[in-house]
This record gives structure tokens, C-alpha cells and sequence, in this order.
């Protein structure tokens, strides 16, 4: 009897020891998800979508179309720990609007008509640089939503006014005419907005956008606000004027 309890003692004992080296399976215990081990990489994507873009200004002296567009380009994220990355990559965008510049009836053939105008049809094309802060929440499955936000670089390549002129025949020294406008500074011919010295090529915006990602398919919109001064020549002195748009993008990875 002795023997079978010194025996059991001894188990007890070597039982006891083993687990202060071994980790048990405890079914009580929440088990504790294994961590993902950060692995650098990186993500080429293609992304085309619709924008459009707003120039707006303090003067009645500029314009304040709306262009609309196409954006297409190609971006890669360099991903970091915790859901997070920074994307950057080249887009370019292609614009296109309608604006039109009256004046009074000054003759007496355009006093029943909408008067003396000039429509501007503008187009815009743009390179830019996106510098953004990616984070991705993951939902369900595949399907992720992200959030991001950052700076974006814009140069100007060119924007072509193409003038279309619906002013009456001159009887003296109309302000309508076409001789008169031309004698203000206002022009009446075809031009390369950036050509002639109207506005900066460079344009720096701030944004913020989001959206959803499913696998390989991202579904995103954000808007991007100007922060310099566009106008270049001013006919006053405190005159400024911005560009800020917004756009939806349908994003694919390689």
C-alpha cells in the first residue's frame, strides 16, 4: 500500500513539473489569434474613373467652369504593418466644359436676343502625382473598406480656349464689338490658356477619399482641394483663383 502511494506521489510530482514546462490546451481560454508576420511587398493597380473639376475665383474678371473627365493612370502601394500603406503612382486626366461671357444688347438686332457673348469651350489636360496614407479595415471575406488622404502634385500640360464669338455688327464704339473687346484685353481668338500667361501650370491639392475593395476590384471616391493661386495674370491685384475636383475611380490589381 505504501508502494502504490509513494508511486502515485511520484507521478503527481513528475505531472506537476512537466506542466510548468508545457502549455496545456485550456478549452475555457480564449485562444488568442495568431498574429500576421509583416512581410514587405508591394501592389501595382490600374484605375480609371470619371472627375470633374471646378476653377473658382474671387473676381468676376475669370471664369468659373466646371470641367468634366475622364482620369485614368496607374498607382503602387508599398504596404506596411497593421493595414496600412502609402500609395503613389501618374494619372492623367482630360477635361472638358462649357462657359459662356455676355454682355448687353448694344446694337439693335441683338436687343431681342440674349445679347453679346462669347462661349468658351475648355479643355483641360493634366498630369498628377498622388502621395497618399492608405488604411484598410477588413469587414468580411475579402471584402475591405479603406480610408485615405494625402497630397496631390498637378502640372498643367495644356488648356485650349476655343472661342466661339455671337457678338453684333458695330454701329460706333460698342462695347460689344469685337474691335472694342480686343482694345480691353479680351480676347477673341483660339488660345492656350497656360501659353498666354493666364494661369500657373503648377497646382498643389490636399484630399481625402475612401471606399470599398473586394479581392482585386477597388471602388473609391474622393475629393481634392487647390491650395496656390492659378492666375497668373491678374486684372486686379488681389485676384485669385483655384482648382479643386472630385472623382470616382474603379481600380484594378495586377
Amino acid at each position: 500500500m505504501k508502494r502504490r502511494l509513494l508511486i502515485l506521489l511520484m507521478g503527481v510530482a513528475t505531472l506537476v513539473a512537466y506542466g510548468q514546462q508545457q502549455e496545456f490546451f485550456d478549452p475555457t481560454r480564449k485562444q488568442a489569434k495568431p498574429k500576421e508576420p509583416y512581410v514587405f511587398s508591394t501592389d501595382w493597380r490600374l484605375q480609371v474613373g470619371y472627375v470633374q473639376n471646378w476653377q473658382h475665383s474671387n473676381s468676376g474678371n475669370m471664369m468659373n467652369p466646371y470641367l468634366h473627365g475622364v482620369e485614368m493612370g496607374a498607382t503602387v502601394d508599398f504596404n506596411l504593418p497593421v493595414h496600412f500603406s502609402l500609395q503613389t503612382g501618374l494619372l492623367y486626366t482630360v477635361t472638358y466644359g462649357i462657359i459662356e461671357q455676355h454682355w448687353p444688347a448694344t446694337s439693335i438686332e441683338a436687343q431681342h436676343t440674349d445679347g453679346d457673348y462669347i462661349r468658351h469651350h475648355i479643355m483641360e489636360h493634366q498630369l498628377s502625382v498622388p502621395v497618399r496614407a492608405f488604411y484598410r479595415q477588413p469587414l468580411w471575406r475579402q471584402l475591405s473598406m479603406f480610408f485615405y488622404g494625402g497630397p496631390r502634385f498637378v502640372v498643367g500640360l495644356a488648356q485650349p480656349d476655343y472661342l466661339q464669338l455671337h457678338l453684333s455688327d458695330t454701329y460706333g464704339s460698342v462695347i460689344g464689338s469685337k474691335e472694342a473687346l480686343e482694345a480691353m484685353g479680351i480676347r477673341t481668338e483660339n488660345y492656350d490658356r497656360y501659353a498666354v500667361n493666364d494661369l500657373y501650370r503648377f497646382n498643389m491639392q490636399l484630399g481625402v477619399g475612401g471606399g470599398f475593395e473586394w479581392d482585386k476590384y477597388r471602388l473609391q471616391a474622393g475629393y481634392d482641394f487647390g491650395l496656390n493661386n492659378l492666375a497668373k495674370t491678374r486684372s486686379v491685384a488681389q485676384q485669385h483663383m483655384w482648382e479643386w475636383g472630385w472623382y470616382v475611380s474603379f481600380v484594378y490589381k495586377l
